[in-house]
């Protein structure tokens, strides 16, 4: 028996109605094969796919097979989403390294370019998770008319309404506000890691170096003759001398 879905709403009015938008730097940039002229535009919209999905892609995490039917036009740009979202890297990136909830969030913000509306969205998608598991909720994700209105089959997802009114700075990006792993795993790994890549050298001005003959040249040298052990004066007591064993027989 399935679990019913709970009812959740937008948590404000202004998120249903369609928003008075102004052009800037930290506007995103809208990626769609509508407007695709060359195969380098094509190649820019799948790296940002990878940006959008996994924030980075190294070569081990891309998708040939995707990008293959993407080139050729034998799937849509919402195909080739899903297929990311259904990736084994997406899986153990963002499912097994975190709690449902978290899974949730961060999966309908790479989607649907927005954050949950409040903890009762978060929950209704997570029971989806469990009784549906991934894909049914990815699924159920791409299939929506919230998607479907806003993305279509051809328009690559992203951040929307960034820019909030009455604010002096506009929201952060889903991949810093939302990283890969929570706090607990990036304590595991040991992040944050401070790695040094060369020996860390003192500078010395050129008026200040040591010079030929300069005694400061000798002074390890001297440090180690000082700290070096002889060997050490045998005590012989007159007591034990054994006179008998010490003088050749003849």
């Amino acid at each position: 028996m399935a679990i019913p879905l709970l009812e959740y709403a937008p948590k404000s009015q202004n998120a249903r109605v369609t928003g008075y938008e102004v052009g800037g730097d930290e506007k995103p940039k809208v990626y769609t094969t509508e407007n695709i002229l060359s195969p380098a535009d094509l190649g820019e919209l799948i790296e940002a796919a990878y940006r959008q999905i996994f924030f980075h892609a190294f070569k081990a995490d891309r998708e040939p097979f995707l990008e293959s039917q993407l080139r050729n036009g034998q799937i849509t740009v919402r195909d080739f989403v899903r297929g990311l979202l259904l990736s084994n890297t997406y899986r153990n990136s963002f499912y097994e390294k975190n709690s449902n909830y978290r899974f949730v969030e961060q999966t309908v913000q790479r989607a649907l370019g927005r954050d949950v509306y409040s903890e009762r969205e978060k929950i209704t998608w997570s029971i989806l998770v469990a009784t549906k598991g991934i894909q049914g909720f990815v699924d159920a994700l791409l299939n929506s008319d919230e998607y479907l209105e806003n993305f279509g089959y051809d328009t690559l997802p992203y951040q929307r309404r960034r820019n909030l009114p009455g604010r002096e700075a506009g929201e952060l990006p889903f991949n810093i506000k939302s990283p890969r792993y929570d706090a607990y795993y990036r304590g595991k790994l040991g992040f944050p890691q401070i790695v040094w890549q060369n020996e860390i050298r003192r500078y010395v001005p050129q008026e200040k170096k040591a010079k030929a003959g300069d005694p400061s040249l000798y002074l390890d040298m001297a440090r180690g003759l000082s700290s070096a052990k002889g060997n050490p004066t045998p005590r012989v007591s007159a007591q034990n001398i054994d006179i008998a064993a010490s003088v050749p027989r003849r």
